[in-house]
């Protein structure tokens, strides 16, 4: 993984269910919070976005869940790049409990950067694009994590 932390976060209490768990929902708020964090960097910021008007919507997510996380945990959001162009990038975000090296879930996601004016698509400002082509340079020999593109579905399962 290409990033120090780009987010790091301790659950607290009123994200726990009823089993001493992350509820689900939070894994989307943490990577939310993270994507927050990957527009600072690449001069989206609350500044950034007052002068350019731009913003990133999500156009997609898939969340893997694979292991518990409970209550007090630390958790730290890690970003590799996979892919970039004029108006989207294509991000993998990691979610890695303090102190270890496996991911206890992996958020892959396509972002749009939005004239929140309109709404409607735009290309990123000259600026931003320059930050984003250079953290795509730096992620670019990066092995593709195994789990990006997987298909949800039933194996041998015929349509309904």
């Amino acid at each position: 993984m290409a990033s120090d932390p780009l987010y790091t976060t301790v659950v607290p209490p009123e994200w726990v269910d009823y089993n001493g768990h992350l509820r689900d929902a939070y894994y989307g708020l943490i990577c939310s919070y993270a994507t927050d964090a990957l527009m600072d960097q690449i001069g989206l910021d609350a500044a950034g976005r007052a002068c350019t008007h731009g913003s990133l919507f999500t156009l997609e997510s898939h969340i893997h869940y694979l292991h518990e996380v409970k209550l007090g945990a630390q958790v730290q959001v890690q970003l590799q790049l996979l892919g970039c162009d004029a108006k989207r990038l294509h991000i993998f975000l990691r979610l890695v409990l303090s102190g270890r090296a496996e991911p206890v879930a992996v958020c892959e996601q396509m972002l749009l950067h939005v004239d929140i004016r309109g709404p409607r698509s735009a290309v990123f400002p000259t600026d931003v694009l320059a930050r984003v082509q250079g953290m795509a340079a730096a992620h670019r020999a990066l092995p593709v994590p195994a789990l990006v593109g997987r298909v949800m579905q039933l194996p041998g399962a015929l349509p309904s």
